[in-house]
């Protein structure tokens, strides 16, 4: 079958979305799943955006041994320049460079005529292959460009050594069939295009990301670029998983196949999902929740008699398992890590041991622990913060009558921290009395609390977004109780935060060292 290549942009497109930045071990972790997933490429940051994304792009070109990994850069030397110095350490290299194509953008946001904007492409793409093998040329905003102007663009840097032309729907506003149309043409018309790989990233603006990027590789496009959980700017883009399940399920309508494990598929949204704080919708495809439930009768029915009759590909084949075993505080070391195992986790024998202790303390306090709660105590282990404020302790005293008090105990290193402050309520009286003992200027930018599983006992997962000098910190907390999950986030996405500085620090002094010597 025809070989279609996945280019995930979920490190750079995806981490545009809003709330969703990643930090550098995030980012890092998730490179390290996306290359345990199977992707072709992996579009790691925007080199030129920051020095933090450049050093991101770095660290993952270091890291990543079985994918290619690429830098976006605008069609200009200095971006290239930077691309080249971030992806240079890769094992497969490929610098991704981009200019708009549609009259709108070449007349508003660059001021070019289209002669200008040729000319600039196919030199910027001449530029770029003196430093790398692997050029991928995006024509920006390509759905709503002049179709014979996008052929002499792409033939012009074909001829100039793009070995990948990209068509992107930058804002969402094709359709299938036209889509269909648009690849058909440039391929027909396009004199040198065997010479290149032809790729398409689709935004969801209106719904149809999924739609348009299937559509076009049935015209023949043979890249397709997508994110996890369909996370990125706006309404976000073609979902990874979405794509590829389409591709594995109907392979009597595409007659083609990637690379993807698919059973790293679930475990790969979960991390995102655990990372970047983005929750996905119970009714999600292919990930969510309720993706492989059914609580009709009638489907139930159909299912346990033949599970086909309801379920078009197996829970199985994304990651998932049917195990129904039920955990609960008799429940021991080998059934949690079995249990863990088959949700897809792979934890170190300290995460293990770790949340298993999470574990059995939440097992006290309810009589069944689900697979939910197992999830989300993996999740808290699977990126990891060094712990420089540690959590000890909190009491707290409200009602409608009287104002709000809390007591809070934390302690870093053997130093053992106490105060008390009042408040609006109790949350913020015991966030108060933190920032007595941290005693560092921030503003709390967000707070998110959402029930994990369901009834009385349910646990609460609750994220906190700190701003500082810019930046935003996220934290997350997870208890059967919400004040103690509010607190446990909060003394996370201050950890974070000193984390973050104290290597700023460090690098900032080894590099007046290095000037010294």
């Amino acid at each position: 079958m025809r070989q279609i290549k996945v280019f995930d942009t979920t490190l750079r497109d995806g981490e545009q979305s809003p709330g969703c930045s990643m930090n550098l071990e995030e980012k890092i972790k998730v490179a390290l799943q996306l290359e345990k997933l199977g992707v072709d490429v992996m579009e790691a940051g925007f080199a030129i955006a920051s020095p933090g994304d450049f050093e991101a792009v770095k660290k993952v070109a270091e890291t990543i041994k079985n994918s290619t990994v690429a830098s976006l850069s605008r069609a200009l030397t200095k971006d290239i320049d930077r691309a080249w110095e971030a992806v240079k350490y890769a094992v497969s290299p490929r610098i991704h460079t981009f200019l708009a194509t549609s009259d709108i953008h070449m007349q508003y946001k660059l001021k070019k005529t289209p002669e200008q904007v040729l000319e600039q492409a196919t030199e910027m793409v001449k530029y770029a292959k003196k430093f790398c093998s692997d050029i991928e040329f995006s024509a920006e905003d390509a759905s709503r460009s002049d179709k014979d102007f996008l052929c002499r663009v792409f033939e012009s840097v074909i001829n100039a050594g793009a070995t990948v032309i990209n068509i992107p729907d930058t804002v969402g506003y094709t359709t299938p069939d036209e889509f269909y149309d648009i690849i058909s043409y440039i391929k027909n018309n396009v004199s040198n295009i065997h010479k290149a790989d032809i790729s398409v990233h689709c935004h969801n603006d209106l719904g149809l990301g999924v739609a348009n990027s299937l559509a076009a590789i049935r015209a023949g496009a043979s890249q397709v670029e997508c994110t996890i959980n369909g996370i990125g700017e706006r309404a976000g883009n073609a979902a990874l998983e979405e794509v590829v399940m389409a591709l594995a399920t109907r392979k009597d309508i595409y007659g083609v196949e990637t690379g993807i494990n698919t059973t790293e598929i679930y475990p790969t949204s979960r991390l995102i999902t655990s990372v970047t704080g983005s929750l996905i919708q119970a009714n999600k495809a292919i990930v969510g929740a309720n993706a492989f439930a059914h609580e009709s009768g009638i489907h139930q029915h159909g299912v346990l008699a033949n599970k086909s009759t309801y379920e078009i590909m197996t829970p199985e084949s994304v990651g998932l398992t049917e195990n129904k075993m039920v955990l609960g505080k008799h429940s021991g070391r080998h059934a949690f890590e079995d249990r863990l195992n088959h949700l897809g986790y792979n934890l170190t024998k300290e995460e293990i041991e770790e949340a298993f202790q999470a574990f059995k303390v939440l097992a006290d306090k309810k009589k069944t622990v689900t697979d939910r709660d197992i999830e989300a105590l993996a999740g808290q282990k699977q990126v990891h913060t060094p712990e420089i404020y540690t959590f000890e302790r909190f009491v707290t005293n409200s009602g409608n009558t009287i104002t709000a008090t809390a007591n809070v105990k934390i302690s870093r290193d053997e130093a053992v921290f106490e105060e008390v402050s009042t408040g609006d309520g109790p949350i913020d009286a015991a966030f108060k009395a933190i920032d007595k003992i941290v005693g560092i200027d921030f503003s709390l930018e967000d707070y998110k609390i959402q029930a994990v599983t369901e009834g009385k006992d349910a646990q609460g997962a609750v994220v906190i977004k700190l701003l500082k000098d810019g930046k935003i910190y996220k934290g997350s907390g997870l208890s059967t109780d919400i004040i103690e999950a509010s607190i446990k986030g909060y003394i996370n996405a201050i950890n974070k935060m000193l984390y973050a500085s104290s290597k700023q620090e460090k690098e900032a002094t080894e590099d007046v060292e290095g000037r010294d010597i």
